[in-house]
């Protein structure tokens, strides 16, 4: 069964427009990394393939999109340093890196004191305009419908910003068993999610380009 990708098709653009402002901005050639096993690259099939979408295992997109994929690529190229953007807002999620899974680790925005809001603004002050997405009221540049989110607040955001989005992943988890939405102290499925139900709020960060990035609970 074909499922809907996580990146609906009218924002991929938008993405490729940013990656290749970043590109200029850098002044660098910016190589992809896929996993050969997922060349769609689409999260959806993984979450079919995997029979397995998110839970205390984590969520298998993660693994094979992102971690499998540079795994690979570094399995073919030297690579003596990793230079990743973890802001100072994430010397946890860096740590964690740095123990688990590389040593070799420069935490440049860390070591210099640099936030994500600051990661806003300098890009804004370097005339590149963030994703579309940031500014439909997301917390992150992700897949819309991260499977990884439980509040109910950022459920009906997605029913509402992105209906189609929503749509394939209640189709999606339901047909897994994947309960992803946390309301009224469990867990339950996205199509038992009612529209008027809350969670943790989303936060407004006030950048100057007026980006929605932040949310206490996503």
């Amino acid at each position: 069964m074909k499922t809907q990708s996580a990146i609906p098709i009218e924002d991929r653009p938008k993405l490729e427009r940013f990656l290749s402002d970043i590109a200029k901005w850098c002044q660098v050639d910016i190589e992809r990394c896929v996993n050969e096993n997922y060349p769609s690259c689409s999260a959806a099939d993984v979450w079919d393939d995997k029979q397995y979408m998110s839970g205390v295992a984590g969520a298998p997109c993660t693994l094979e999109l992102k971690r499998e994929a540079r795994r690979q690529w570094e399995s073919r190229n030297k690579c003596d340093w990793h230079v990743l953007g973890f802001t100072c807002d994430e010397i946890d999620r860096y740590t964690k890196f740095a123990s688990r899974e590389r040593g070799n680790v420069i935490p440049v925005l860390i070591d210099d004191g640099i936030t994500k809001e600051d990661c806003f603004e300098i890009i804004a002050a370097a005339g590149i305009q963030p994703p579309r997405i940031y500014s439909m009221g997301y917390p992150n540049a992700n897949c819309i419908g991260c499977v990884k989110a439980t509040s109910a607040t950022y459920w009906n955001h997605v029913r509402k910003m992105h209906p189609l989005a929503f749509k394939a992943r209640a189709e999606q988890s339901r047909r897994i068993g994947c309960r992803l939405v946390r309301h009224n102290g469990k867990r339950i499925f996205l199509d038992e999610l009612p529209v008027d139900a809350v969670g943790a709020p989303m936060q407004n960060w006030n950048v100057e380009c007026g980006i929605f990035c932040s949310e206490d609970d996503k």
